[in-house]
């Protein structure tokens, strides 16, 4: 403890606080690639009330609850910035196979089927048991039956930005694009002022939305003052049907109709050229960076550290579960750290601090919360996550950032707070019946199976 830390732990009376978690390192995210060792944090009503060292911690505060874990990092709840949670019914329903005959061969027959407001329950919940075990506290969900997603996340206390989908064909959430338009404005008013859930326009790709509804996304967004999450330049097809059938490409299109601004959240971002990449900066566009599932669709691959280094903010997301085939940033953050060294040629690029960032208050920014989470600050909301070192797998330590990132997987996961309740607590899950969600998915396999058969 400094003398100034002394003197102020002895002016001022203890503080009460609802938690305080004193951990082997807290890394903060910001700043960036720092370690703080033998710190605590402490919580009051789901914020961060002091970020300190553990001794200055225990006179500074009186808490209602102390969790010690001194051979753990506590680190940001991850952020899981691009995902399609009511698929992880679908895992592995169809592997192995292009983008397009995966997609219309196989999930779009099947989503045809099924798709309903028990089959997005259902699959969020996985999703979210499946999330919370991996220390993910935040993701970004795209997907029909946005109402139920949304009810469904805001049960489980998890944090989400919930997509309004927009596309022009009919599905079983909406007819056409003025009843998708529609619904829209109804979900985000329900949770206009929720705590956990926000929404933001989802318009699902360049060649399944119209220019009228793209430029309609582009005005609502901006009059309800909420992000666009778009899959854009997912593949080096769609990009060539653009220019065939727009006489440009996707991102040179929605740049036309005024989508491409700091609102914009593009997802995959597989064909990019310098050009494409200096407009990305220049409009303040952030990327969610898909590794996984561009890789297992051979979609492309995005380039990361150019972004990174031309200053566009860059996020991490697992994808859905019918195309990666898990919900596992752990996972993502390994493998965005080794593909982007291999793709810039340098193995200094895409470190693992950068990446740790990508996976927290990257993500946090481009869902636009970027001043409530995504780092361990005084003042934002407690989504913090604690990883256990003190295993085989994690020995020796000598860096703990590099650690979480080229050793460290998602069953090292202990504790998991979502503004500041835990539901994750020595692995087990709180307040969801793990057994139950087994049964549940197990039964969805059966008809789902059925229907595969059939095809």
């Amino acid at each position: 403890m400094t003398s100034e830390e002394r003197i102020m732990t002895d002016a001022v009376a203890p503080q009460f606080c609802d938690l305080l978690i004193e951990a082997g390192w807290v890394i903060p995210v910001e700043p960036h690639g720092v370690v703080l060792p033998e710190h605590a944090v402490a919580i009051t009503d789901g914020a961060i009330v002091g970020v300190l060292p553990i001794a200055a911690a225990r006179n500074a505060f009186r808490a209602a609850e102390v969790v010690v874990r001194p051979h753990s990092a506590l680190i940001p709840g991850l952020v899981n910035a691009h995902c399609h949670n009511a698929m992880t019914l679908l895992r592995g329903v169809a592997d192995d196979l292009p983008l397009l005959d995966w997609l219309q061969g196989h999930i779009w027959p099947i989503e045809a089927a099924v798709v309903g407001p028990q089959f997005v329950a259902d699959g969020v919940e996985l999703a979210v048991a499946e999330m919370l075990r991996g220390g993910t506290t935040c993701c970004n969900d795209m997907y029909f039956f946005p109402d139920v997603a949304a009810a469904t996340y805001r049960r489980h206390g998890f944090r989400a930005l919930v997509g309004l989908i927009v596309i022009e064909f009919p599905t079983a959430w909406a007819s056409c694009a003025d009843e998708y338009f529609d619904k829209a404005r109804e979900v985000h008013d329900l949770y206009r002022d929720d705590p956990l859930v926000r929404t933001c326009f989802a318009p699902h790709a360049p060649y399944t939305v119209s220019d009228a509804s793209f430029e309609r996304v582009r005005m609502l967004a901006d009059q309800l003052d909420l992000p666009i999450h778009c899959h854009i330049h997912e593949t080096a097809h769609e990009v060539a049907d653009s220019v065939k059938a727009h006489g440009q490409r996707p991102l040179a299109r929605l740049d036309r109709l005024g989508v491409c601004n700091d609102r914009l959240l593009a997802v995959h971002m597989t064909q990019l050229t310098d050009a494409e990449i200096a407009l990305c900066a220049a409009r303040g566009v952030s990327v969610a960076h898909c590794p996984e599932s561009n890789l297992k669709l051979a979609s492309g691959i995005c380039r990361a550290q150019d972004l990174r280094r031309a200053g566009v903010n860059l996020a991490l997301g697992t994808d859905g579960c019918a195309s990666n085939n898990d919900l596992d940033l752990f996972g993502e953050m390994h493998t965005a750290a080794l593909l982007g060294k291999m793709v810039a040629g340098d193995a200094a690029a895409m470190a693992a601090a950068d990446v740790l960032r990508m996976a927290t208050l990257g993500g946090a920014r481009a869902l636009g919360m970027g001043e409530r989470i995504g780092s361990i600050k005084v003042g934002k909301r407690a989504d913090v996550t604690l990883v256990d070192f003190d295993c085989v797998e994690t020995q020796p330590l000598y860096d703990p950032i590099a650690q979480l990132v080229y050793a460290a997987g998602r069953q090292h996961v202990t504790d998991v707070w979502v503004d500041g309740v835990r539901r994750l607590r020595d692995g087990q899950l709180v307040n969801i019946d793990t057994d139950a969600v087994v049964a549940n998915a197990r039964q969805w396999r059966e008809r789902i199976g059925a229907i595969e058969r059939t095809a």
